[in-house]
């Protein structure tokens, strides 16, 4: 017999009565029955019940057991009565009773428990991550997230796609996000940069001449947290390839994602659709006005509309003289909400108020008759029209938002998904998948008074050197996209600016010299000088993609041992101090941080 195990946890059934068999796992739970003991003994595979009574040699060992102590257990399975049977363990047939037990690893009073799915301060989660990852929920995340990674791989293989790794120890960017820093020992001054994403070596790789590139690959990134981004690392779907147009970069990862998501949307039961093939595309400027953002939740049925023109020469003075001064008013409609009382509309005024704008003002339609201020002054027959122009129904509501048109979008995209759950109107079980395209090159920076580059600057800009030497920057297209998925934007990607020229041109209309282009991008400039493919690519977040199909709220639950907001690893004590004799070799001095 196996030292310490025939069968795992999860193996055993009705098949194997009557066998002497041995199991090892975590004292998961004790029910103590009055001379009688159950224990339920978990493995990574799952659960069996252990019965001890009176007659069994194992009983007092048993019971002086804590949980989530290591055991082996020999014994005998039997079957349990037609009363005992549990439908929800592959074991539920079966039990075994002990005839022996030997306690490979004690285990000390718990910090927090294991079993149960009691909700436990993130500080005491993540010091104790270990234990943390026994209890059956996280378990299964994780289980999920390798499960998904090998999907993912195995499809990208299928598509032509070839795996390649690119350097951890890199050189830092001015482009980005903030850098993790490594100070060099041999080349004392000088410091690597942790990569917050291959980008530059996948797009070397085309160069290079190989064609379909991917990469699991690690990305690292000192910026703050948030609920669907870890701070410190993550990972992402890295993707490149050659010779192609924006369609068949769509064309190439949409059957991967949308295979991966169909393979787990019944993930725990959990019978969830996906949107068809092809999926979806939205102007970027389109998705700022229907939506409000640019990603959008399209598991939302709300549409926000433009109802400037209605408000223009309005009776309701306060909307009118805003239109005068060059402002926006978008509606965002509530169905049903008119049917309900007064404080749905007035909580929601607040609750924008509360968001740091003015307010949201409301039409109530209650029996297909228009209420509020806004109605009274608006005039019967213009909030007549207006209320036909948006299509509102005898018992619905309207909120506007008003203000400078980036100001009004943003109001009004919050406003929409406020409105949304409120009402109850977003289908949770649906996974809706859009692409976000025509991203504009260059917005106007009013901090530093001047254009800058709106999204990438490595992008292909539609209608490439032509377009850059004839046409107002603030109206220049990219080749950029954003695949978002329930309002979870999971990559940017782009067709890439491959030529050097359009490179050099690109950057001088945002203000920067070909002697800063060849400085600080010297790497991929001089590559392009000697003969680039056209080339795109994206990089979906993998991290993103595991929370959306384990229906969490946070990325931390997806990540085996993630990090605090503040970016600490409390398990690790990371980062913590180092030895003086550590410094003395990378030629560094401490100083005291400025107070402030």
């Amino acid at each position: 017999m196996h030292a310490y195990r025939t069968h795992h946890c999860a193996q055993l059934t009705a098949a194997q009565v009557g066998e002497t068999v041995r199991l090892s796992g975590w004292v998961h739970r004790k029910r103590d029955h009055g001379g009688v003991l159950f224990i339920d003994l978990r493995d990574h595979y799952g659960i069996t019940q252990i019965v001890a009574d009176s007659d069994s040699p194992a009983l007092p060992m048993l019971e002086s057991v804590r949980t989530e102590s290591v055991v082996t257990i020999d014994g005998v399975v039997k079957k349990r009565s037609d009363a005992t049977i549990n439908a929800n363990l592959p074991t539920g047939e079966i039990e075994v009773f002990a005839r022996g037990v030997t306690v490979q690893s004690a285990a000390q009073e718990l910090p927090m428990p294991v079993a149960g799915e009691a909700e436990y301060p993130e500080d005491i989660r993540l010091r104790y991550r270990y234990l943390d990852l026994r209890r059956e929920k996280v378990h299964a995340n994780i289980m999920l997230r390798a499960q998904v990674i090998a999907s993912l791989r195995r499809r990208m293989i299928d598509q032509g796609f070839t795996e390649f790794q690119t350097p951890i120890l890199t050189a830092s960017s001015p482009e980005g996000a903030r850098d993790y820093l490594v100070p060099s020992r041999v080349h004392p001054g000088k410091f690597y940069a942790l990569p917050q994403a291959p980008q530059m070596f996948k797009q070397l790789l085309m160069v290079a001449g190989f064609d379909r590139y991917f990469q699991i690959a690690p990305c690292f990134r000192d910026e703050d947290a948030r609920a669907d981004r870890s701070p410190g690392e993550f990972y992402q779907l890295d993707f490149e390839m050659s010779f192609v147009t924006q369609d068949d970069v769509f064309a190439a990862i949409e059957p991967v994602l949308h295979g991966v998501f169909e393979e787990f949307a019944d993930w725990q039961g959990k019978g969830r659709t996906v949107s068809s093939l092809p999926f979806r595309r939205i102007p970027y400027r389109e998705s700022m006005l229907k939506y409000g953002n640019d990603k959008p939740d399209l598991r939302n049925p709300i549409e926000i509309v433009d109802v400037t023109d209605h408000f223009r020469g309005s009776g309701f003075g306060i909307f009118a003289s805003l239109v005068d001064s060059g402002s926006v008013i978008r509606a965002i409609p509530a169905p049903g909400a008119g049917a309900g009382s007064r404080k749905f509309f007035d909580d929601m005024n607040n609750w924008a108020k509360s968001e740091g704008f003015s307010g949201l003002g409301y039409i109530n339609i209650k029996g297909g008759e228009p209420g509020g201020p806004i109605a009274k002054n608006h005039g019967a027959d213009a909030t007549a029209k207006l209320v036909e122009a948006l299509g509102l129904g005898p018992d619905d509501g309207v909120f506007f938002a008003a203000g400078k048109e980036a100001q009004a979008a943003k109001l009004a995209g919050l406003a929409r998904t406020r409105v949304a759950e409120e009402l109850k109107l977003i289908d949770d079980s649906r996974f809706e998948f859009c692409w976000i395209v025509d991203f504009p090159m260059f917005e106007y920076d009013e901090d530093a008074k001047k254009v800058d580059f709106s999204h990438n600057p490595f992008s292909m800009p539609q209608g490439e050197l032509e377009a850059l030497e004839t046409k107002d920057p603030l109206e220049v297209l990219a080749y950029q996209y954003d695949i978002v998925c329930n309002g979870v934007e999971l990559s940017s990607g782009a067709i890439r600016n491959h030529r050097p020229e359009i490179m050099y041109k690109a950057f001088e209309i945002a203000g920067y010299t070909r002697e800063d282009v060849d400085t600080n991008f010297a790497g991929m400039i001089n590559a392009f000088k000697f003969g680039a493919p056209p080339h795109g690519g994206s990089a979906p977040g993998v991290d993103r993609i595991v929370m959306l199909l384990a229906d969490e709220p946070n990325i931390r639950e997806v990540i085996t041992f993630p990090m605090t907001q503040k970016a600490e690893d409390l398990m690790m004590g990371a980062p913590g101090p180092v030895s003086a004799k550590q410094l003395r070799e990378l030629n560094i001095r401490l100083v005291e941080a400025a107070k402030g």
